[in-house]
């Protein structure tokens, strides 16, 4: 195949996975990353280089429907974002010296608790518990729209949330995957958040978090254009399409596609992984 060949197709698959990067909050690159190193056989490093300059596109591409749209708890996102950065900028310091067997071992373990916790669904509606302290100091309880009405919910487990933002930020740096997975099911299963206004949130959180780690990768030369680019396009355009059809697509059906697709790309990296083949 031509070089023109492979980038057109590279943007078709990165299309994809910035659409349902868009619809789950989980970023662009929970797919990208497998879909260049499994397809595309680009090395682990470089893949992850693509793919978090992808997870910048997804974020900036949806990001700004989702708070015009009223889903973004944006408070929430920056109170957040603190964590993502500290621990994107370790991750960033630690990704030299892990080999890419054990990167793709890990990123696969990631992949699997997400299925596994995205099949024990709890209930859509707001959570009607008293708000956790900080959230009440912090003007972090907020509203989303459900079928034309702003629904209002109170935040829960401020504490624990930050905590687990800090890991997210650092997988973020070592897997290339914006940390959407860890995200997600941090504050809709520890903070209690609508799934909706969760993946929305993470969306906009995903870019800067996303910022700290690709800095070190493009000094240490993993990040390379002509394989960043397309996948750039792709993503962003896959991720304006996403932004608007979530507001139209149930939480089952995203729930259902979020087990599904992580799974699949779990079994076969975990594979690679251990055989060695990356």
């Amino acid at each position: 195949m031509t070089l023109l060949t492979v980038a057109v197709l590279i943007a078709a698959g990165s299309f994809l996975a910035g659409m349902l990067g868009a619809l789950t909050g989980l970023g662009g690159g929970i797919i990208v990353v497998p879909m260049l190193t499994l397809l595309f056989h680009v090395d682990l490093r470089y893949a992850i280089g693509a793919s978090l300059v992808s997870v910048i596109a997804t974020s900036s591409g949806a990001a700004a429907a989702y708070v015009r749209e009223g889903y973004t708890n944006v408070r929430i996102g920056i109170f957040l974002e603190v964590a993502t950065t500290i621990g994107a900028l370790a991750g960033a310091a630690l990704s030299s010296v892990i080999p890419t067997s054990a990167l793709a071992v890990l990123f696969a373990i990631v992949l699997l608790y997400t299925a596994v916790r995205s099949f024990q669904q709890r209930d859509e509606h707001p959570s009607n518990d008293p708000p956790h302290p900080w959230a009440v100091k912090l003007r972090l309880n907020g509203s989303y729209p459900v079928k034309g009405e702003m629904v209002p919910y109170t935040v829960q487990g401020v504490g624990s949330g930050f905590a687990i933002m800090g890991l997210a930020g650092m997988l973020s740096a070592l897997l290339g995957i914006g940390s959407g997975v860890v995200k997600v099911l941090a504050m809709d299963r520890r903070m209690r958040l609508p799934f909706k206004v969760s993946t929305t949130t993470s969306n906009f959180m995903i870019g800067v978090t996303a910022a700290a780690s690709a800095g070190v990768y493009l000094h240490r030369g993993y990040i390379v254009p002509t394989i960043a680019f397309p996948v750039m396009l792709g993503v962003l355009a896959g991720a304006l399409t996403g932004a608007r059809v979530l507001a139209r697509t149930s939480t089952g059906k995203l729930r259902t596609l979020f087990t599904g697709v992580v799974t699949i790309l779990a079994l076969e990296m975990l594979y690679k992984g251990v055989t060695g083949a990356l």
